[in-house]
């Protein structure tokens, strides 16, 4: 299969320029450039050869989002969500490729239910996929034997999680880091911390806790207090070490400060916490809550300026769907999490229109960066010979956003000025004008 779009506005690797790109099969055969004087013929010639040509009008056109942080819930939870309908729910925002989390049931903390993972995926799937294993106090063994040219990476709960997937022992800790052959990602919250303040205000509310209180129950010395200490076992173990969901100001100082002298450490944000603030409680109150918390605008703020100088590396989502029926019960049983794989990159665009970001930068940070951080090989940019992952976006319309394609069936966004047009998965149009075409082109992703 040969395909042909013409009169694009790229956006790859901190440039804007018009080109049209030349797809053979599942690749990039050819981008010609029409500020260059060979464009136009190489155009001629690529246009002849294709089966087929889409004019996009000018849109823009950008690498497909790498999402390196979700929870799509399969198995064990497929009433809220599963891996066909949340990677539908991705390739309609622009994901190409997603990266899932292991706090399933039972969790994927063996090869054996990794295996499961992929064999769903391979079925299911709308986009490419990997998954996480996620470390125990006892499965070290386990983790060492993952194929990591498949396998992202090792997930680490140094804060609350589901079943056993908690490490918070000093020496299994200090084992992982010293030997794990692999990334390590880690959510890092103190338990310890976020259980006083839990008590407190229980004293305060008792069972009527407001979703507002969310910050203050797990509040910013938490999430200081753990990644300091994942930052510490990393540097002394020279672990390769990726701090996920950086949700404060502090701990943006403190990684510009660590960055600055090691080059193995990264951290990720998620678009929630560029988008909402504190104030956001008011208004959402469950639709809202998820962990870390989101907190006040000043870390917000804060957050938005370690993603434009770079001591936030990604962005993500942490997509995490419930029915709203269990979002809605009182605080203490209302779970956490949001599903926003579908809306986050039309939230960085929305974001842009209202002068936070340039178009150039929102890709480094959802497209370039997570293929470099988790040495994803030939995806991620827009390079001749590479996996034609592609997302066609228009900006600057404030409308309503497409219907919610997650199986939770609500997000917490109404209106936004981003909108995917096209979504193509090696070389196929798995989304076509904001609707998908029923295609399933998805491979696992191959690490380096």
């Amino acid at each position: 299969m040969k395909h042909y779009l013409k009169n694009a506005t790229v956006v790859n690797e901190g440039a804007l320029f018009p080109a049209g790109i030349f797809i053979v099969d599942e690749r990039i055969a050819a981008i010609c450039r029409y500020d260059d004087a060979s464009g136009p013929g190489r155009e001629e010639e690529c246009i002849a050869q294709s089966d087929s040509v889409t004019d996009l009008q000018g849109r823009y056109l950008a690498p497909g989002v790498i999402d390196a942080h979700v929870h799509f819930r399969e198995p064990g939870a497929t009433h809220k969500a599963c891996i066909a309908t949340e990677s539908a729910a991705a390739a309609l925002g622009g994901v190409t490729s997603f990266m899932d989390m292991p706090n399933n049931n039972p969790p994927a903390v063996s090869r054996e239910v990794l295996a499961r993972k992929f064999d769903i995926a391979a079925r299911d799937s709308v986009v490419n996929y990997s998954f996480y294993i996620g470390a125990t106090a006892d499965n070290l063994q386990e983790v060492k034997s993952c194929d990591f040219s498949k396998v992202c990476g090792v997930k680490v709960f140094l804060g609350s999680s589901t079943g056993n997937l908690l490490l918070d022992d000093d020496s299994a800790l200090a084992r992982l880091f010293s030997e794990c052959p692999a990334l390590v990602a880690v959510h890092c919250e103190d338990n310890s911390i976020i259980a006083d303040n839990l008590k407190k205000i229980q004293g305060r509310y008792g069972d009527n806790i407001p979703f507002s209180a969310h910050p203050a129950v797990r509040p910013v010395d938490a999430c200081v207090k753990s990644t300091l200490r994942a930052v510490s076992l990393a540097e002394k173990y020279g672990t390769r070490l990726h701090v996920l969901h950086v949700s404060t100001a502090m701990e943006a100082a403190i990684l510009a400060e660590i960055k600055s002298r090691s080059s193995r450490i990264t951290a990720e944000t998620c678009v929630q916490y560029l988008f909402f603030c504190d104030s956001a409680y008011d208004e959402l109150g469950p639709l809202v809550k998820c962990n870390p918390a989101i907190k006040a605008h000043r870390d917000m703020l804060a957050l938005r300026n370690a993603v434009r100088s770079g001591v936030i590396d990604n962005i993500s989502t942490d997509h995490a769907p419930h029915l709203l029926e269990e979002k809605r019960k009182p605080y203490l049983q209302s779970p956490s999490g949001i599903p926003l794989v579908q809306y986050s990159l039309p939230m960085m665009l929305d974001l842009a229109d209202r002068g936070s970001f340039d178009l150039p930068l929102i890709v480094e940070r959802m497209s370039h960066a997570p293929a470099r951080i988790y040495k994803v090989a030939q995806r991620g940019f827009i390079r001749e010979g590479y996996y034609a992952d592609l997302v066609v976006f228009e900006s600057g319309r404030r409308c309503a956003v497409a219907p919610v394609a997650s199986r939770c069936g609500w997000a917490p966004v109404a209106r936004l000025s981003g909108r995917v047009v096209h979504t193509i998965a090696n070389g196929r149009f798995v989304v076509r004008d904001g609707k998908l075409t029923g295609e399933r082109s998805a491979r696992p992703l191959e690490f380096r």
